[in-house]
């Protein structure tokens, strides 16, 4: 389905996370080393730079076209350098349902809210949910809901679930939010009868702080009818990390230097971007992965869902 990546930490060119390596974001759309299907519904991303007007509004791109062919992306990917990334590329199963366009590109990010968010993933059935989460969101976000997803939604759940969702939350806070969002899927599901699996690993950023969850509901469990069948829930959705310092060409190789124990930046994604996977540490199932700056290094920490 859908890729996704966070970085936070040292200023990076933007080309160097999208365009440049090995494993590049972009490149996923097309040829990603896991979870073997194409990504060629659209392209988003936020890129918080704190040097710039009104820093806590983060640059903002999406797109419908392919990103590989866009060169208003790739150009802006070579002038940008930023601490604090959250991209996307969108990927869909063959649908004449499914709605190609931009207002439904990731991340989401309703006015006046500095948390984005970006999903890989799908809700099965998700249409016979809505009636139920309406209740769970609050009137001013259900009115900014302007794409057809499920990753809207979630969304909107989340941010509905935080006390002052203008304000940037505190990574406990931040976390109940999205065991909340959950908690309401589930319930959703289950007075629905739907017990297919669905994908729902979420990344979230808001300039200071960045999150993502791994997390399936009823991993294992496939429709009986082969025309609703997603080939890609056979496998668990990646997700993996990684923590170092100077992020970029070291020796012919796409790295950060110096280890965990010497970090100054953290980059998060649904597969490595390098080609060198050893330091590369895949975030556990039903776990979500907060990280904030400390002292110029990264605060790490992995906290289950239920």
């Amino acid at each position: 389905m859908c890729r996704a990546l966070l970085y936070l930490g040292e200023p990076v060119v933007l080309d160097d996370l999208l365009f440049q390596p090995d494993s590049a974001l972009v490149k996923q759309t097309y040829m990603p080393k896991m979870l073997h299907l194409l990504n060629l519904a659209g392209f988003g991303m936020r890129a918080w730079d704190p040097s710039s007007r009104h820093p806590e509004v983060p640059f903002s791109y999406a797109s419908d076209s392919l990103p590989v062919f866009d060169r208003n992306l790739k150009g802006l990917a070579e002038k940008i350098a930023a601490p604090c990334v959250l991209a996307h590329v969108r990927g869909v199963p063959y649908s004449t349902r499914v709605e190609i366009a931009p207002h439904n590109a990731h991340p989401f990010q309703f006015a006046g809210v500095p948390l984005a968010l970006a999903h890989n993933g799908d809700l099965a059935r998700f249409a016979e949910m809505k009636p139920l989460l309406m209740a769970h969101v609050k009137p001013h976000f259900a009115a900014q809901i302007r794409g057809t997803t499920d990753s809207e939604w979630i969304y909107a759940l989340v941010v509905s679930a935080l006390e002052n969702p203008h304000a940037r939350p505190q990574a406990g806070e931040l976390h109940e939010a999205v065991a909340h969002a959950l908690r309401v899927l589930r319930e959703a599901r289950a007075k629905l009868g739907i017990a297919t699996a669905s994908p729902v690993n979420l990344f979230l950023a808001d300039g200071v702080q960045l999150a993502a969850a791994r997390y399936c509901f009823d991993f294992g469990c496939y429709p009986a009818d082969p025309a609703e069948f997603v080939a890609g829930h056979l496998n668990y959705y990646s997700l993996w990390y990684t923590a170092g310092r100077d992020y970029g060409m070291h020796d012919g190789e796409w790295k950060m230097t110096g280890g965990s124990g010497n970090a100054t930046s953290v980059l998060v994604a649904s597969e490595p971007l390098t080609r060198d996977t050893a330091a590369w540490v895949e975030i556990p199932e039903y776990c979500m992965l907060h990280a904030s700056m400390a002292g110029g290094r990264p605060a790490i920490t992995i906290r289950d869902l239920p």
